[in-house]
């Protein structure tokens, strides 16, 4: 009934109320969203932690040791630049500060995340070059984890069942490192991430388009070896947040380097994606979960993708418009029923999320990464 009632409502909001519509009410927005994050900041105050999660009338607190751990900070830059509230930049820098020390991690691939959406964010706004040098030691970090034979930067180190797994999600910490090659003018942090980036294009996606979940490489000959899911139904389902990494990836990839390989990549995985989401546009948590439509939504896969297609708008000029157009179709969406009314949620922004379905962790629950990619979708939409 859950999932008819969202059906339902979403369809009225697509018709009866526009995308434009409801952007034309940006500052009504921006406020409730404004008063929502303060809630949380309020109640999840916390010297050194920062929440991941609400769930069962309790946060789920993380240190920097967790690869969320930098998406709070990034929000509440974002939430700066979205309403130029002072207030809002300082609950910003203290949440980046938190994170001093992570940029020197080499144990794992998910820099990018936890230093580029908070230290990256920091830099480009106030130009500090304290918060500079913290991404480019971060970049330093994360190449030590490629492996030239196989082509990749590698994800995890625990799990004994794996050579050298590469998951598609790695695609997101890429940025980072060709941000950092413009910065200092040294090739190689670009490089890795080209070599990376083929690689995962070469071996994660079928012939539709859809991503395997994981890719184990073999680390003598550097071939594959295995390809399974680990958040998805099965090794040969389409995991919906999978899609949106893959999709934002393979985007910034083409806009950093021109090559139209990434383009088109990032097109047919838009694709994939159009052609199998629900009416709402909030994709099932797993595309080919047989228990569709009686089962859980990813509102972060749809704020990700949101947050991908506008980049994808901006640098391409065939369906130029219709991208931007779907972006705002998903923002309407969330912005309504998957919106959280303010106090609601544990003063997380968006509902209805699901972080890793196979181990029952995280399901139907705030994610502040879902939150993070909406604010960025929307700095997209209304600032630039």
């Amino acid at each position: 009934m859950k999932n008819l009632s969202i059906f339902i409502f979403s369809l009225l909001i697509l018709g009866a109320c526009s995308s434009k519509s409801l952007f034309e009410q940006k500052d009504k927005l921006v406020n409730q969203l404004s008063q929502q994050l303060d809630y949380l900041v309020v109640n999840s105050a916390n010297d050194s932690m920062v929440p991941r999660t609400f769930e069962d009338g309790k946060y789920g607190m993380i240190t920097k040791k967790d690869w969320c751990c930098g998406f709070p900070a990034g929000s509440y830059w974002y939430m700066y630049e979205l309403t130029g509230d002072k207030k809002w930049e300082q609950i910003a820098t203290e949440n980046t500060v938190k994170l001093d020390g992570v940029q020197y991690r080499t144990n794992t691939h998910d820099l990018g995340f936890m230093v580029f959406c908070s230290y990256g964010n920091a830099y480009r706004i106030t130009k500090n070059e304290d918060y500079k040098k913290v991404v480019i030691e971060a970049s330093e970090s994360l190449i030590t984890r490629f492996d030239s034979t196989i082509g990749s930067i590698k994800s995890w180190d625990w799990g004994k069942q794996w050579q050298f797994p590469v998951i598609i999600d790695n695609m997101m910490n890429l940025e980072m490192l060709f941000w950092s090659s413009k910065e200092t003018g040294d090739p190689k942090y670009r490089d890795i991430a080209i070599t990376h980036a083929n690689t995962t294009l070469a071996n994660h996606f079928r012939e539709n388009m859809s991503s395997v979940h994981v890719v184990d490489f073999d680390t003598i000959t550097g071939q594959p070896v295995l390809k399974q899911t680990h958040q998805g139904l099965n090794d040969d389902s389409s995991w919906a947040r999978g899609q949106a990494w893959g999709l934002y990836g393979f985007a910034i990839c083409f806009r950093e380097t021109g090559d139209v390989r990434y383009l088109d990549a990032a097109k047919k995985i838009a694709a994939f994606i159009k052609e199998n989401n629900p009416e709402d546009l909030v994709p099932y948590w797993d595309y080919n979960d047989p228990a569709i439509p009686n089962t859980y939504r990813d509102a972060s896969a749809a704020a990700v993708t949101a947050s991908a297609l506008y980049i994808l708008s901006s640098i391409t000029d065939e369906g130029k418009t219709e991208y931007a157009e779907l972006a705002n179709k998903i923002l309407a969406s969330l912005s309504s029923e998957y919106l959280a009314k303010t106090g609601d949620n544990g003063g997380f922004l968006i509902k209805h999320c699901v972080g890793n379905m196979p181990k029952n962790s995280e399901v139907d629950t705030p994610l502040n990464y879902a939150d993070y990619y909406y604010l960025e979708a929307l700095k997209y939409k209304f600032n630039n």
